[in-house]
């Protein structure tokens, strides 16, 4: 009996002063539709107050911690040993891509060092990460886009999620993604300009405008068409009057 293909190894380095305990659930939760966490590290001062809330959690998600005493105020021991963790485990050859989680701008040479390697980055940290770390990541993920509802909401729109822009703000990039894939007669598959996203923007995602699904934020948009013919996949043009306009 044939073996089961085995899941992408993935090595995850927390950065425990830049990223908040709140998110643990859905981190992992995210980085299993990835692939497998098979290293699972966090780097801080547990004994500060502001790295406590990550003990409680550490057991429930298989985390070793790796404690850093603060001994001189202004240097960050923490950045510097979970730099040096991951260049070790990037030159063992084992990880087919690593999950680095903080908002902190300083990992951005290391998430570009790793892609030089050919090994895929996936970051997570807060909208206020700077663009110089998101866009060094293969993807970005907003881990307020990770937190936990704190009460259901109506799914009648297709969302059902908290917003963190407005669903319009989406609409520019979606067009720039469209004109890039330009076709006869306008139509593209939802398929390819969700490819194609990811790929211009490592940090896009639908439910940082509400919706979990790249369609349901399409439509509510109100700038394109949507049409799906005899089963086959979902396509998206430009509305009538807009592609006048921009003819």
């Amino acid at each position: 009996m044939p073996a089961e293909p085995r899941l992408p190894r993935l090595a995850v380095l927390i950065d425990a002063d830049n990223a908040s305990a709140k998110i643990v659930d859905g981190l992992f939760e995210e980085i299993a539709k990835i692939g497998e966490a098979s290293v699972r590290r966090i780097y801080g001062d547990f004994a500060s107050a502001r790295s406590k809330a990550w003990i409680d959690v550490l057991a429930k998600h298989a985390i070793i911690p790796q404690q850093q005493f603060a001994y001189t105020t202004g240097k960050n021991a923490s950045d510097i040993t979970l730099v040096i963790d991951a260049m070790d485990l990037l030159h063992s050859g084992r990880f087919d891509g690593f999950c680095l989680v903080s908002s902190d701008s300083d990992f951005t040479r290391l998430a570009s060092r790793i892609r030089e390697q050919g090994v895929d980055v996936f970051g997570f940290g807060e909208q206020k990460t700077p663009e110089s770390f998101r866009q060094a990541c293969r993807r970005f993920i907003y881990t307020e886009n990770l937190l936990p509802t704190t009460a259901p909401q109506s799914d009648d729109d297709g969302g059902g999620l908290k917003s963190l822009q407005p669903p319009s703000a989406a609409t520019p990039i979606i067009k720039k993604v469209l004109a890039q894939m330009e076709s006869e007669d306008g139509w593209v598959t939802l398929g390819a300009v969700g490819t194609q996203l990811a790929n211009l923007a490592s940090d896009f995602d639908p439910r940082t405008y509400g919706f979990r699904k790249l369609s349901d934020l399409i439509r509510k948009t109100g700038a394109f068409e949507l049409d799906q013919l005899d089963g086959k996949p979902l396509r998206i043009r430009l509305k009538s009057q807009s592609r006048k306009t921009a003819s």
